[in-house]
């Protein structure tokens, strides 16, 4: 989960599970392999099935993970590429000290100690465990949910440096609902038995947790349920999940005097100066309800109760770095009970994952050197190119927009950006000490160099570009504020990307990929934002009526798809990225439409290039999930399950049924009794 509450909302990312690719591991050179494929399904009444059925039965899940898609080879690849480069780097002895090498060396070679982490249990958080003893008043309280904000450690809230949602040119301080360990604020509020069950297991978890600290079973108990409790109200006073896709409600600036008086117990000068940010005098309030909430909970007589949960979240924040024993209770549920995984990632999978997370930008500089030649970025610009000028042929043929709207939306697309393969400039890691002397102790001094980094930046000019994804990240991102598009080179890569593939495959799998970033500029959310970046009105009264009255259908469309069991997709949470996938598969084919123009149309293992687009679309998304993974996703992700970013993506495409000679009473087709238009 991203720290920074602009990615979690805003910034739309492709996010595919843990992974994404485009053609199985066993593609021909042509790109598609009719192995995967299942034709007792017909490609009419279940196109996922038809593409992907022999691959779904073939592939189950593997134990350390929650799901297993089709990212294999790309992702597999990455993975084994940048462990190369970290156990070279552990074993460089002459690398220069305070060198990026050495950094990662020593990172890695602490990360991969385990009998240090055992022999050390909880000692590197006993000074933590002292103070926290120590709290005697509500003063001590904020004072030391301050102290851990300015570590980069979420205690109660997030805290966050921004752009100014109405002004993309300045960053500004967000404050932000937090501080709950289920995954989101329903888990405490659903009154389903599955759920009571769940809120039993993690007090279960919480006082396993509280023992290995120290704590007696009874004393542990009572502490959990007590925390548990807490949780509970503030979830109840916190926004659901489809209220913070709106960015509206992430901009309520308040002065500091303001906030003050919604949260007496808690000064926010005195808080501001604690984090280092001595001259911040107004800010945005994210969920003001949740702060008078947490205000009203701040009392002597809970003091006890604010000791154990300070103990609780500060456990839980570095419980994959300590000892065998807290790995395995943080696994036990966070992996098997949320996830359904069998079997924890081999601890060098894990290490790897940490310092994508520390020293992500250091190690991204290492692996672009081996893996992304300049000809792959010039090939992707080509591309994005040729698929901007589809999306602008699109607006410009809309007939249900008007001419003063599309002026606007074609301004905006004309002003988007895009960033390819890595940065163009590296993040200094100069200030970050790392050590070979505790795990806990490095990833902490990490999470403090990026909060600072990210605080500095309060007051300050933009600095457009920089990134919010690594290189070595297989996925893509829209960011409304910076309006741009990003493809790290983690993704862009054979056989998702290719210049020498055939061209249907190649739009259908990373072409697709670029429409729906593009698209995002323009889903319910982007829509709000300008040409800019700055959250505004672009639209004409009327347009904004249809555009909502379309994506409303969507909604509906989406929320009569059935996940798992008698779980439906909630088709306002998946709205912008299924906005996104429509779009992105339309723009995709007339992009293709254009590379084609003048070609002759050759038939390929005997299918035609249309065919072969949506062959290598519906393929990128081929996905076995364990059922607690589903559910977890279908509760939380903003994402559709994979299997409904192709039913219900083509169900809206004339183009697919067209492609296939599906009849308007097929299966598939009657996935969308009406055809939603957007983009």
């Amino acid at each position: 989960m991203f720290t920074r509450m602009h990615f979690a909302c805003l910034i739309t990312m492709l996010a595919v599970g843990f992974c994404l690719s485009p053609i199985g591991a066993q593609s021909n050179e042509r790109g598609i392999d009719r192995l995967n494929f299942d034709t007792t399904y017909s490609p009419c009444d279940d196109f996922y099935q038809y593409a992907n059925g022999t691959w779904l039965k073939n592939n189950p899940v593997p134990p350390e993970y929650g799901s297993w898609d089709a990212m294999n080879e790309v992702y597999e690849r990455n993975q084994n590429t940048l462990h190369q480069i970290l156990e070279e780097a552990a074993g460089d002895a002459a690398a220069p000290a305070g060198s990026i090498k050495r950094k990662i060396g020593d990172f890695y070679a602490v990360a991969m100690d385990s009998a240090m982490a055992d022999r050390a249990g909880i000692e590197p958080l006993k000074a933590d465990l002292a103070k926290i003893a120590g709290l005697a008043s509500i003063a001590d309280l904020r004072h030391l949910i301050a102290e851990y904000h300015s570590q980069g450690i979420s205690m109660l809230f997030d805290l966050t440096a921004e752009q100014d949602m109405k002004n993309s040119a300045a960053i500004i301080a967000y404050v932000g609902q937090g501080g709950l360990g289920l995954p989101d604020r329903d888990y405490y509020t659903r009154e389903d038995a599955e759920s009571q069950e769940l809120r039993q297991k993690y007090v279960e978890h919480i006082s396993a947790m509280l023992m290995l600290l120290g704590d007696n079973e009874t004393t542990a108990r009572a502490a959990a349920q007590e925390i548990m409790e807490l949780e509970t109200q503030l979830a109840k006073a916190s926004l659901t999940s489809v209220e913070l896709r709106d960015p509206q409600a992430w901009y309520n600036m308040k002065t500091v005097a303001e906030a003050d008086a919604m949260t007496p117990n808690f000064p926010w000068k005195e808080y501001f100066t604690a984090v280092g940010q001595t001259d911040v005098n107004s800010f945005s309030v994210v969920g003001p309800a949740f702060f008078t909430e947490a205000n009203a909970l701040m009392t002597a007589e809970k003091l006890p109760v604010w000791r154990n949960y300070l103990r609780w979240q500060l456990v839980k924040s570095v419980a994959p770095y300590l000892g065998t024993a807290f790995v395995n209770e943080n696994f036990r549920f966070e992996g098997q009970l949320l996830q359904g995984s069998k079997e924890n990632l081999p601890r060098w999978k894990r290490a790897l994952g940490a310092i994508n997370r520390s020293l992500g930008m250091a190690l991204g500089q290492l692996y672009v050197e081996k893996v992304f030649p300049p000809k792959s970025k010039a090939r992707a610009d080509e591309m994005i190119a040729n698929l901007k000028t589809s999306l602008g042929d699109r607006i410009s043929g809309l007939v249900w927009m008007s001419q003063a709207t599309k002026a606007k939306a074609l301004e905006k697309l004309s002003a988007m950006t895009s960033k390819i393969g890595y940065p163009d400039k590296w993040r200094d890691y100069t200030a970050l000490d790392i050590k070979r002397d505790s795990y806990v102790d490095n990833i902490r001094r990490a999470r403090a160099f990026r909060m600072q980094y990210e605080l500095a930046k309060i007051g300050k000019p933009v600095d457009r570009t920089e990134w919010f994804m690594n290189p070595q990240t297989v996925n893509a991102y829209y960011n409304p504020q910076m309006n741009e598009i990003v493809f790290p080179a983690g993704i862009l890569q054979p056989p998702l990307f290719d210049g020498e593939i055939d061209d249907p495959i190649n739009y259908g799998a990373m072409g697709a990929v670029i429409g729906h970033e593009m698209t995002h500029g323009f889903d319910d959310m982007g829509c709000q934002f300008d040409a800019q970046g700055n959250m505004t009105n672009w639209w004409t009264e009327q347009d904004q009526t249809e555009f909502n009255a379309r994506t409303q259908k969507l909604v509906g469309q989406y929320g009569g798809y059935v996940a798992i069991d008698s779980l439906h997709i909630n088709g306002q949470l998946t709205l912008g990225e299924n906005i996104a996938d429509l779009g992105g598969v339309l723009v995709a084919y007339y992009g293709l439409q254009k590379a084609l123009a003048g070609k002759p149309e050759t038939a390929i293992d005997g299918f035609t290039p249309n065919q072969r687009f949506f062959l290598s679309f519906a393929q990128v998304w081929r996905s076995n999930m364990r059922p607690e993974t589903m559910k977890l996703r279908t509760n939380t992700d903003p994402h559709s399950p994979p299997r409904f970013r192709v039913l219900g993506t083509l169900a809206n495409v004339p183009e697919f049924f067209r492609a296939f000679g599906c009849s308007d009473a097929c299966g598939m087709a009657a996935r969308a009794a009406e055809k939603v238009v957007i983009w």
